[in-house]
């Protein structure tokens, strides 16, 4: 159940650092190339440094890949404690942290998660499935608009979440494509990774299109 008076994104910052905890500095993550130590090196500069609202202007990368570098080198429970208190003061994502984070830190957490061996996905409340929903297939229409495709997000037939209305995305004509997720396999497809439970059907030229647009952020 969702803890009384925490945001989804409070929440899974607080979870990603235990089980980061947990699997200590050098356990390996989804995000390639990246240790836990990577990755939590990345969510400091991202939440302390003004420069990091640049992440994707390629101009920027080369001085952000330099302060997490640099970050990492501290020690890991310091790392850990910085991002379990949240931004500082100064940073635009305190205001606006449920906005910015709730992706950002349950993609994390899951990045950590699913890189062990018998990894399990999680119950989360039906508040958040339905609340996620709205966000994943968000991301999934931004992700995928170019796509030369229909593409029909919906959820699987068992599923009880009640905001989960099926949501088209790409060309308005055929080929005709559904994806079938939960919302929390969506989010997390829809950001690049492939260890998700997702079912994918169609016309194959559809599916051709679809996989040929890359995903990752």
């Amino acid at each position: 159940m969702a803890s009384e008076g925490l945001s989804l994104a409070r929440r899974e910052r607080s979870a990603l650092v235990e089980t980061m905890r947990g699997t200590g500095p050098d356990a390996p993550t989804l995000c390639d190339g990246w240790t836990t130590r990577d990755l939590a090196a990345h969510l400091v500069v991202r939440e302390a440094r003004p420069e990091a609202a640049g992440v994707l202007v390629p101009a920027l990368a080369a001085r952000l890949e330099s302060l997490r570098l640099v970050e990492a080198q501290r020690p890991w429970t310091e790392l850990l404690e910085q991002i379990e208190a949240g931004p500082p003061w100064y940073s635009p994502l305190r205001i606006a942290d449920t906005l910015a984070n709730t992706a950002e830190y349950l993609v994390h957490h899951e990045d950590v998660r699913r890189a062990a061996d018998g990894w399990t996905r999680r119950e989360l409340d039906q508040a958040d499935l339905d609340r996620l929903w709205t966000l994943s297939t968000l991301v999934a229409r931004t992700k995928l608009r170019k796509v030369r495709a229909r593409i029909d997000l919906c959820v699987p037939a068992a599923s009880e979440s009640t905001g989960a209305a099926p949501v088209s995305t790409g060309a308005a004509l055929a080929p005709y494509v559904t994806v079938i997720a939960d919302p929390v396999e969506l989010l997390l497809w829809s950001f690049g990774r492939n260890e998700v439970d997702i079912e994918i059907s169609g016309a194959r030229a559809g599916i051709e299109a679809l996989e040929s647009v890359s995903r990752r952020v």
